[in-house]
């Protein structure tokens, strides 16, 4: 009876939808036009960086790693929510759910270790210039990209496997729009004890992160400060500005999420800080990085004349 019982979810239904009668396609164009957009954006930054020579340098290298991981990051979890938003059935098999939470928290942390690069090579850049170029090799920063994906990659997965071998015999609704850890753990027919675990290791992985980076921009800002010329500090400022904007969408909306604990949202809010962390803020990823960076059109523009180039040779 027991083992029927334990056997009896295959799938897990999310609630977090709203019904076709009740509006759902509508949700589906804005949805769709924000992937795309989402998509194309951080595309044309990871080839504008690349073929650049102009832009070879660490600040737009570790960019350009951010902008095609945020590309993964919201195709781990967006094509299934406008799938869910037109289909009936809002469902989504044991196995889809583990490989959802593992690609999306996997690419979560890695962007948040990401960050604190970010953060510490711009600290290196205005508060020790003179041997920034000695630190930040070429070769470093090719280590710290590839030491980013690896951890970001290997930390979660003891706990997705740890997950993976949890008994689920119902209920099997996810109260939420995509595969979350805390929402998928209080499912498992088991111990939840896990859930204070899971929190508490969020929590303080979170706060560490924001530290990290709140210190380095605190001592940053100090530095630029004492800048004499007003140019000078403008330059040095509009360096920082796109990282930090960028620190503060991403951050804020996680911190939101997971730094709550126990209390517990009204679901409107709780899909709206979620669509925040996995839609908004990649959103304004590509609009931060190139229509506020003058380089950076730059580069756009000429990646843009090389295809029309490319186009006139080929017709």
């Amino acid at each position: 009876m027991e083992s029927g019982n334990l056997s009896a979810v295959t799938e897990f239904i999310f609630t977090g939808f709203p019904q076709l009668q009740d509006g759902g396609l509508l949700y589906f164009f804005p949805l769709l036009f924000i992937y795309t957009f989402i998509v194309i954006g951080n595309l044309l930054i990871f080839f504008a960086v690349r073929l650049d020579t102009r832009l070879h340098n660490p600040m737009y290298n570790f960019i350009s790693i951010f902008s095609f991981l945020e590309i993964w990051y919201t195709t781990a979890t967006i094509p299934k929510m406008l799938s869910n938003l037109i289909s009936e059935k809002k469902t989504i098999s044991i196995t889809g759910c583990l490989l959802q939470m593992y690609f999306f928290h996997s690419l979560g942390n890695t962007e948040g270790i990401l960050l604190i690069t970010m953060a510490i090579d711009r600290y290196i850049a205005i508060c020790n210039p003179l041997r920034y170029q000695m630190i930040m090799t070429p070769r470093l920063c090719a280590q710290l990209s590839a030491g980013s994906c690896t951890f970001g990659f290997l930390i979660l997965l003891p706990e997705i496997v740890m997950i993976s071998t949890l008994p689920f015999c119902g209920p099997n609704q996810i109260h939420q729009i995509f595969c979350d850890l805390v929402p998928v753990l209080r499912l498992a027919c088991t111990d939840t004890s896990m859930i204070l675990v899971e929190d508490v290791i969020h929590a303080v992985a979170i706060i560490i992160t924001v530290l990290i980076i709140a210190l380095s921009y605190i001592r940053i800002v100090t530095v630029i400060l004492r800048i004499p010329s007003a140019e000078g500090r403008r330059k040095a400022f509009s360096t920082c500005a796109g990282h930090l904007a960028v620190f503060l969408i991403f951050f804020g909306s996680v911190s939101l999420m997971y730094l709550r604990f126990n209390a517990t949202y009204p679901p409107v809010l709780d899909t709206a800080i979620a669509l925040m962390f996995t839609v908004l803020a990649p959103f304004f990823n590509p609009i931060i990085y190139s229509l506020r960076n003058k380089d950076m059109k730059n580069a756009i523009r000429k990646l843009f004349h090389l295809r029309k180039t490319l186009n006139t040779f080929g017709g």
